[in-house]
């Protein structure tokens, strides 16, 4: 059966993002050399997911297996990709379309952040001791308090696995300690040397602000060896857990996390949000930003998936390929 692949990014106004996930697709191009890849975004960026669909489609595809080229399931993962995927599989019935997981809390990228964290302390050779030493990863936040906590999660196990002697969590928006306040509260804990490490997959509006924050507070506290991690972007490990994601959904362990989830769980400060309906809201942006973009595509849904998702909420349209 002839099988394409789908990697469906958010997007972003900043071209360097838009080239680090060009080149996580050739990555995984070389690395699915079985399978058809392409991709496209959610919005500020083009080609559209629907373009990439219709792509594949019309390269004769059979199966399209449609991964979430993003690192949590928050409501993009929930709802507006599968938004888009279930569109396209309404006007396709006769091409099996299936839907991966996001890459979520996984060992190889685990073992990709402990490299590129060990990479910044190798550029910044230093005699304090890694008991000495705070970790802080950043997260992209969402309104999801699930995919939030998973940010902590991977601070926790980054922290332990790597000997260090704390570990503080904080976000580029939505979610709360923002950044700067969260590198004003390290300043305060004794530390001598603070590594701040990005959780994301390319660069774009949000690693910079990290960085400027950064920037600001190490000039602030020169007492501090502030460092600047890099994020995960193409490591090798990152395009093997992407080909995982692809494995699953053929071997049928394609199992996300659902059991806090707020569209389907009474979770704490969402109790109304459970068994909305599954409706993605980026047809009005689809390509935004992109001079000569058609927004004209319909937006009608079905709903293939396990269970509803709503997506009626607050949403950042903070720029994330």
């Amino acid at each position: 059966m002839r099988t394409g692949v789908m990697i469906c990014g958010h997007g972003s106004r900043d071209p360097d993002a838009i080239r680090e996930f060009s080149s996580l697709k050739a990555g995984l191009t070389t690395r699915l050399p079985d399978y058809d890849v392409d991709s496209g975004f959610l919005e500020f960026a083009t080609p559209v997911i629907r373009e990439g669909l219709d792509a594949l489609a019309e390269r004769g595809m059979e199966r399209i297996i449609a991964i979430p080229g993003m690192l949590f399931a928050a409501g993009h993962v929930k709802n507006d990709v599968p938004s888009e995927i279930n569109e396209f599989s309404r006007a396709h019935p006769n091409i099996d379309v299936r839907m991966g997981r996001d890459l979520a809390i996984d060992p190889k990228l685990l073992a990709a952040c402990k490299e590129r964290i060990e990479e910044a302390l190798a550029a910044n050779p230093s005699d304090v001791a890694r008991e000495d030493t705070l970790l802080m990863v950043v997260g992209r936040g969402t309104n999801d308090a699930d995919a939030n906590s998973n940010v902590s999660k991977v601070a926790r196990m980054l922290w332990e696995g790597m000997g260090f002697g704390w570990a503080e969590v904080c976000y580029s928006g939505v979610a709360h300690p923002r950044v700067a306040p969260g590198l004003e509260r390290a300043t305060k804990l004794g530390f001598k040397r603070v590594i701040v490490f990005p959780y994301f997959l390319f660069t774009g509006i949000l690693i910079k602000r990290i960085r400027d924050e950064t920037a600001k507070v190490r000039a602030a506290n020169p007492e501090i060896d502030y460092i600047d991690a890099p994020y995960l972007a193409d490591h090798p490990k990152v395009l093997d857990a992407f080909a995982d994601r692809v494995a699953e959904t053929l071997t049928g362990d394609n199992a996300m996390n659902c059991m806090l989830c707020k569209y389907r769980e009474q979770i704490i400060g969402y109790e109304d949000e459970v068994g909305t309906p599954q409706v993605g809201h980026h047809h009005h942006v689809r390509g935004a930003g992109v001079d000569g973009h058609d927004h004209g595509h319909g937006h009608g849904h079905s709903h293939g998936h396990s269970h509803d998702h709503g997506h009626h909420h607050k949403h950042s349209h903070d720029d994330d390929a």
